[in-house]
């Protein structure tokens, strides 16, 4: 591909393609491929002047060189398009938008007065229509209120405040159904799957292939932990998959040959091949993105208020118009309180407002998947984390290694490494990692490894059974027994380290001291969310309740849970709802998805597990725990603002209904200003809402 710099600085680049035209397709698709590469941070492309704005890391030479081998045929094949484009659904809009403007101003200009109105009295039909059947349904909404003033005024003969009318109705009806086809789309996009490359099984060998090459008979290998990506049916493996993001249903479903699978679900446990059934595009997941998008799933409760409230104010609205009739026999005074209703207002600015946060989230890497999930994050009083991950970097590292039972302690690791290096779990890594860097060589000697989620391994070795993981399962569930002589040993273990226990034939053989640390931010972060009005922060881990009541005392977290299962997470959660608080859960791998979908919003880490960035409400980036920060004061923002806007449009358009009752406002100017206030608020509510995106005022 072949582009000129335009503008650089340092990570910033503007390049401008060497393009006489660029389609929508292509801008989404060079789009899509530059956000795929490792190297870039953000890019934009703008298909109108073949433009790219990016910011990028990494060597310059570099990144110019790969975009310089860029093709369209390439990027055709290993990119994945939603099957819905934002881009082109504004561009669509934003051409019907100037075509009413320009028609509008050409028929004011241009037509002589006949013409003008008979155009009028052409367009007005549509809007007595629909006041009429309003009426035969003994309705009184905001149509027929429509009906009633453009009706009025053309037999007033005043044909310019009925076309002016209509215009700004029309006008209105169209940034309406915009803003919400849009924010459809952008909740469908983010519960996309997102998957470009799958393990394509051959006869031979298992090949990472784009998505896009799969066709319905291929096989596909799905590990513990992997989203399905296509509907199909298993042809090979056991696995329990949780079906959550697509039937809502928080249990596992276990699956063998033969059962059925469909795309978004996740492998919790086990391994699986599918044979595919349906191409990319054509499952069921996709059918239900397209439903969301004809769907109104997305209002949160205070668009749904706000559009209770607009229809209840329709009829006072008409009872004033009547009553001013009434006491003045003024049919002017009576028009221009009846050019005026709170509907339009109220049902067009909420749903912006809540759009323009979505969107401000967006842009700081939150992805939210609904308005609704923003107005509970503002309501919220409690916030439940889980500890590794989420609290800490799940970065693990082996601190100490201390023998049990007459074991060296190399041999341990040895051992331990052999079993782990199957599973791609942050302690995993840490134990092989140590090994590794020890030159310890951990050759295959085990028979079939079993992985049971936030338990451990269960495996066996020259004929001796070998069990490895918390100590729960440990000491509780294979009910391992510590040599009677080394009980001391064990109490003396260090608590601030999460600990790793390994057995042999039933007896405690070694336990590896994991060190874990916490966030550098994450004691600030938490004494923001207090400033900020959550009352309750808890902890859940499955460390010993040493370990844990160590951590909790270094967060300052007001209540910890200490060895907990996935469902024992998930009945905390619910046990504080059921006691009345609006909770926020944190976590980000398999196990925390119960907590997550039992929450009031789950919020999941970006680069956890993907079982838990699907059953999600809302997904921060994994650099830092501000985004928490940022996202509570965005949320609280948003419904600050709507409060605002409540009390601007019962204000004003209440102040309207009162100058034209008192004749000082002319049909013409009540309809005027009614509509630009409209517009007026609906810009606002569109703007940024200016949240700084750290708390500096936390931050020393």
């Amino acid at each position: 591909m072949k582009a000129t710099i335009k503008h650089e600085s340092r990570g910033r680049m503007r390049l401008q393609l060497r393009l006489k035209n660029m389609t929508l397709h292509q801008a989404d698709l060079l789009e899509a491929w530059l956000k795929n590469q490792p190297w870039i941070k953000e890019a934009v492309v703008h298909e109108r002047t073949a433009c790219i704005i990016m910011t990028y890391t990494g060597d310059r030479e570099a990144v110019l060189s790969a975009i310089s081998t860029f093709t369209w045929a390439e990027a055709d094949s290993s990119v994945t398009l939603p099957g819905h484009s934002t881009r082109a659904l504004n561009r669509s809009f934003q051409e019907k938008l100037t075509g009413k403007v320009l028609l509008k101003g050409a028929s004011t200009l241009f037509l002589p007065a006949p013409l003008r109105i008979a155009r009028i009295a052409c367009h007005m039909l549509p809007f007595l229509r629909r006041g009429l059947q309003c009426l035969c349904r003994r309705q009184i909404k905001v149509e027929l209120l429509d009906a009633l003033s453009i009706g009025i005024s053309v037999s007033r003969q005043d044909f310019g405040t009925a076309g002016m009318v209509m215009f700004l109705l029309e006008i209105g009806e169209l940034l309406e159904d915009w803003t919400r086809k849009k924010s459809v789309a952008d909740l469908a996009e983010s519960l996309s799957l997102h998957v470009d490359r799958v393990w394509l099984k051959t006869e031979t060998e298992d090949i990472l292939v784009p998505i896009s090459q799969v066709n319905p008979g291929d096989r596909v290998l799905i590990r513990a932990g992997g989203i399905i990506p296509l509907d199909g049916v298993i042809s090979e493996g056991e696995v329990t998959v949780n079906q959550s993001s697509l039937t809502g249903e928080s249990i596992p479903v276990a699956k063998r040959p033969g059962g059925v699978v469909y795309a978004g679900t996740v492998v919790e446990e086990g391994e699986c091949v599918v044979e595919v059934k349906q191409a990319s595009g054509q499952g069921r997941y996709d059918q239900i993105v397209d439903m969301i998008q004809r769907s109104e799933q997305l209002k949160s409760a205070v668009e749904a208020r706000a559009a209770g409230l607009a229809d209840r104010l329709v009829p006072y609205t008409f009872a004033g118009s009547l009553l001013s009739l009434a006491l003045t026999r003024n049919t002017a005074r009576a028009l221009s309180v009846l050019m005026v209703d709170f509907s339009c207002a109220l049902k067009l600015a909420m749903p912006l407002a809540v759009l323009s946060a979505m969107r401000e989230a967006g842009r700081e890497h939150i992805t939210v998947k609904g308005g609704k999930f923003l107005e509970a994050v503002a309501k919220a009083d409690t916030i439940v984390f889980d500890k590794t991950g989420t609290l800490t970097r799940a970065c693990p590292r082996v601190a100490k290694i201390v023998p049990f039972n007459g074991k060296e302690e190399k041999e341990m690791l040895r051992l331990a490494a052999c079993l782990e290096e199957h599973f791609p779990h942050s302690m995993a890594n840490a134990v092989v990692e140590e090994a590794r860097q020890r030159g310890l060589i951990h050759e295959e000697r085990h028979a079939k490894v079993e992985y049971l989620v936030a338990h451990g391994i269960a495996s066996s070795v020259d004929g001796e059974q070998i069990r490895i993981g918390s100590a729960h399962f440990i000491f509780e569930d294979e009910k391992v027994i510590i040599p009677a002589d080394e009980q001391t040993k064990f109490d003396k273990l260090p608590p601030e380290f999460s600990h790793l226990y390994l057995s042999i034939d039933g007896v405690l053989s070694a336990v590896i001291c994991i060190s874990d640390p916490l966030r550098e931010e994450a004691k600030e972060v938490m004494s923001a969310l207090q400033h900020l009005g959550i009352q309750k922060s808890v902890m859940l881990t499955g460390d010993s309740p040493r370990t844990a009541a160590a951590i909790a005392s270094e967060l300052g977290v007001d209540d910890f849970e200490a060895g907990v299962l996935p469902a024992d997470k998930a009945n905390y959660v619910a046990a504080l709802r059921r006691e009345g608080h609006t909770v926020l859960m944190v976590g980000d791998g398999i196990n925390d998805s119960p907590a997550l979908s039992e929450a009031d919003v789950g919020i999941a880490i970006s680069d956890g597990a993907a079982i838990a960035r699907e059953i999600a409400d809302i997904t921060i980036a994994a650099d830092s725990l501000w985004e928490l920060v940022h996202l509570r004061k965005l949320a609280m923002a948003l419904m600050h603002r709507i409060q605002n806007n409540y009390r601007f449009v019962i204000g004003f358009n209440g102040m309207l209904i009162g100058m034209g009752a008192a004749g000082i406002l002319s049909p013409a100017s009540s309809a005027m200003l009614h509509n630009l206030s409209t517009l007026g608020v609906s810009l606002h509510s569109m703007s940024g809402l200016q949240v700084e995106k750290i708390a500096l005022d936390y931050k020393k």
